[in-house]
């Protein structure tokens, strides 16, 4: 019986990839994920990172193969055999990680041999989604400002001219005949229109604003009223909220303008009737992990408060989501396309970033925020 006891262990060991038991706790305590592969593509080791990457545990993933989580033409299997091939590491970019139990986009893969285990492949993943979204937030924010210099010129060139142009439109509106009433009428609603326009581009502008704690929760209720006593009135509205989360640091009006727009748009990607339940979802967590350079200091903001606007609309247009935040870029004829751009940039202004995620049926956007913090200064 003994025998037979130690045999089985034995052969338990020679399924398991050899790791050196100090490797196993380094692996495990790294911030990226990482898997271990024999050579028929089971998992045989994941550290915590990679738990939440695949979202199994470790206990329930190693019960798996690679192919349980991928689809059989997944470029990972590619980029594995050639890892064996050439008994060599192996790198890609960009790479969509999707199957029966996975979903991710953006991701660098390294994949190199393990040497006590002939076969064996380590998989270390680098989610590159939010690094691409600082950069796009850097991006948004270099042309916010070019858009708030170009108010600046509007505002003195245009809006006092604009002024004179409607006025004279008035007074022409109360003498001429009626069958010319009607181009009074519109040279008005045009003046108008460029007004705003240019009062919108001058939210843009780097003006002084207040910041201090914010109760996330009361701002979310508060852009859920407007809505359904308004523009979203036919949509059911449902919340996720963590109570336990502390104060955001931040400005509560913009706050509230940043959720209107988000909530406001996700409302329009369901007005067309094309979805049988129209659904907005908001939602708040408290994660760790996410930080941020504080412009000018050598110092690193935690932003571990996310705030979610999820809606099962049809998605963003495949071709706009690259310039999302873009001014001027929008799907809508009516659009002026600086909404989601002041969005960015507010959210920038509060050392804060944005996410998005689409796909036909659920479009999520994420504000990772800071807390306020014990000492302000």
């Amino acid at each position: 019986m003994r025998t037979m006891r130690h045999g089985a262990v034995r052969l338990a060991e020679r399924r398991r990839p050899a790791v050196p038991p100090d490797s196993v706790a380094l692996l495990a305590a790294l911030p990226v994920p990482v898997i271990l592969l024999d050579a028929a593509n089971r998992i045989r080791f994941i550290n915590h990172a990679a738990e939440q990457f695949l979202g199994s545990s470790a206990a329930a993933a190693t019960q798996f193969g690679l192919a349980d989580f991928l689809a059989a033409d997944n470029p990972l299997f590619l980029l594995v055999d050639q890892v064996r091939q050439h008994d060599a590491r192996v790198a890609d970019h960009d790479m969509a990680l999707e199957g029966p139990r996975l979903k991710r986009m953006n991701i660098a893969v390294q994949g190199a041999p393990l040497a006590e285990e002939p076969g064996a492949v380590l998989l270390v993943l680098h989610d590159a989604t939010a690094a691409r979204a600082l950069d796009r937030q850097l991006t948004v924010r270099g042309a916010a400002r070019s858009v708030a210099g170009m108010a600046a010129i509007l505002a003195h060139e245009v809006k006092n001219p604009l002024s004179g142009i409607r006025g004279a439109a008035q007074l022409l509106e109360a003498s001429v005949a009626e069958a010319d009433r009607e181009l009074t009428v519109l040279i008005r609603d045009e003046a108008d229109r460029i007004r705003d326009l240019v009062d919108r581009m001058e939210a843009f502008g780097e003006k002084p604003v207040q910041y201090g704690p914010v109760n996330i929760h009361r701002v979310l209720e508060h852009v859920r009223r407007l809505a359904q006593t308004g523009f979203a009135a036919s949509i059911r509205f449902t919340e996720l909220y963590d109570p336990s989360l502390p104060p955001v640091y931040g400005n509560r009006d913009q706050l509230v303008q940043v959720v209107l727009n988000l909530v406001k748009n996700a409302a329009e990607a369901l007005s067309d009737g094309a979805v049988e339940s129209p659904e907005i979802t908001l939602l708040t967590a408290y994660r760790h992990g996410m930080r941020l350079a504080v412009p000018g200091s050598s110092r690193r903001m935690e932003l571990p408060l996310v705030v979610t606007v999820r809606d099962n609309g049809p998605g963003i247009p495949e071709d706009i989501r690259p310039n999302l935040f873009d001014p001027f870029v929008t799907s809508r004829a009516a659009g002026s396309g600086l909404g989601l751009a002041l969005v960015a940039k507010i959210i920038s202004d509060h050392g804060g970033l944005i996410e998005v995620d689409s796909r036909p049926g659920r479009t999520e956007f994420r504000l990772h925020m800071p807390i306020f913090p014990e000492d302000p200064a």
